[in-house]
């Protein structure tokens, strides 16, 4: 089947109170990887791709390897473009064919954030394309996004219910106390938030960060109301570190095929333990 929007997957998600996994792709490798975990485990999958990565493989070569993914599988699969700030990128993205766009504004003043992704709504319904924006701001570091911990911003309930009825979002990242990369501690994540955003807005919740929180925590949040849950960081490090692995044992292979078949492996067992943990195994 062809690429789908992410819009119905994640309100048949919300609906059957299960997550799906959004896992950050930067290679063909590693595409094909999550592919082949949705595949096993029958579940829907969002690929997503940051906008450096965008700019270092181009927007077309991305879409036209998971529309071939997409084509071949028959699991719903979804591509979408994480954490964009310039309208221009978004139209790019949408044009190669992402059929999922994140406008993220979180950093500017709550009207301008509403001005900003209206417009990137506008744009993309009338192509059916889903849009995600972020309220509050999320923690860490995402590509040469950087927020301080100090910086970070939780979402206001209230807000969150004023911001989707003025932007028609399809869905809704709020900050919640989740942070990108890998957690030094535990995550200090609000679940009274959680469940007092989700009782006031209809869309779809993202939790953003998910690499490294704790199972129980995971399952808590999908049981409040997350739908859609980010993983990056954790498969980038499983995926080097299996081809460090490889180079360990024999410091003069020189055959990609070599150590990208152990790393697409690993990458693959990682993703479909986190659609284990999202609850989304059988669900497409």
């Amino acid at each position: 089947m062809a690429l789908v929007s992410s819009t119905p997957l994640l309100q048949a998600a919300k609906e059957g109170g299960y997550c799906i996994g959004a896992f950050n792709v930067h290679t063909l490798e590693m595409l094909q990887a999550v592919v082949e975990a949705a595949e096993e485990t029958r579940s829907p999958l969002i690929i997503q791709s940051t906008v450096g990565t965008v700019k270092h493989l181009g927007p077309d070569y991305i879409a036209a390897a998971a529309t071939v993914a997409a084509n071949r599988s028959s699991v719903p699969i979804a591509l979408h473009l994480d954490h964009c700030s310039d309208f221009g990128t978004i139209m790019q993205c949408i044009r190669a064919g992402y059929t999922s766009v994140m406008i993220d504004a979180s950093h500017d003043p709550f009207e301008k954030n509403v001005e900003q992704t209206r417009k990137v709504v506008e744009a993309a319904s009338a192509v059916g394309v889903n849009v995600e924006a972020e309220l509050g701001r999320v923690g860490g570091v995402e590509d040469d996004i950087v927020v301080d911990e100090r910086d970070a911003l939780l979402a206001d309930p209230d807000e969150c219910a004023k911001f989707v009825e003025l932007t028609g979002v399809h869905t809704l990242a709020p900050a919640i106390g989740t942070a990108h990369g890998i957690y030094k501690g535990d995550p200090n994540i609000d679940f009274d938030r959680i469940g007092r955003i989700a009782a006031k807005v209809s869309v779809p919740l993202v939790l953003h960060g998910g690499s490294g929180i704790p199972e129980d925590q995971v399952r808590r949040a999908v049981s409040l109301g997350m739908s859609k849950m980010n993983v990056a960081t954790e498969l980038r490090i499983v995926f080097s570190d299996a081809i460090k692995e490889v180079f360990a044992k024999n410091p003069e292979e020189n055959d990609p095929r070599k150590y990208m078949v152990p790393a697409k492996q690993a990458l693959k067992a990682a993703a479909i333990e986190k659609m284990r943990l999202c609850g989304s195994i059988g669900k497409a």
